[in-house]
């Protein structure tokens, strides 16, 4: 069986989501998945190339104003190119991304994501989880700390900087990155299977 191939293509407005981005690359990468690291605000036709030959595309974006960033939204809209010839159908998506506030929309972001890849005709892949820090025996250590399902969720004060990435986020994003790796190994013996 081949090696799967996970491209992550995110923006980072300050450098926060990056961190993650390189978390889910680093959790892909130690599942076994030759893995991409992809600026879609700085895309080359090669690039985009690289997506459409992966086996699963990991979408992050920081959560601006309750939605994905500006940039993050013109490579969403540029994406309709391989939309037409369904060149992206039925490979796998995942997606995360962080804001400033404990909620902040993030949820809205990572919908976004699950809209965009629907429309694709892709498979999400979801954060599989469940919440941390919501008893008495957790803490804000815990895996999942902020308690999203869809996908990968982060905080961090607006006043800091990406080294400030919560470990907790972190190490949620490195699961993300392991998960999306493990099921595109299944999908690609499955596909080998049929």
């Amino acid at each position: 069986m081949t090696t799967p191939v996970v491209s992550i293509a995110y923006h980072s407005g300050y450098g926060h989501t990056a961190v993650l981005a390189e978390a889910v690359r680093a959790g892909a990468a130690e599942a076994g998945a030759e893995v991409h690291l992809i600026k879609v605000d700085e895309i080359t036709d090669e690039q985009w190339a690289t997506l459409d030959a992966s086996d699963a595309i990991v979408f992050g974006s920081p959560t601006y104003m309750g939605t994905a960033s500006g940039a993050f939204h013109v490579f969403a809209e540029a994406s309709s190119k391989r939309w037409f010839g369904q060149d992206w159908k039925d490979k796998l998506a995942a997606g995360f991304t962080n804001s400033g506030s404990k909620s902040g929309d993030k949820l809205h972001t990572l919908q976004f994501f699950q809209i965009l890849a629907a429309q694709h005709g892709m498979h999400w892949v979801n954060l599989g989880l469940h919440p941390g820090w919501n008893n008495s025996a957790g803490s804000q250590h815990d895996l999942n700390r902020l308690g999203v399902f869809a996908g990968a969720a982060a905080q961090t004060n607006v006043d800091e900087g990406p080294e400030a990435v919560h470990k907790a986020d972190i190490a949620t994003a490195k699961h993300l990155g392991h998960r999306v790796a493990r099921t595109a190994k299944i999908f690609r013996q499955g596909q080998v299977a049929a």
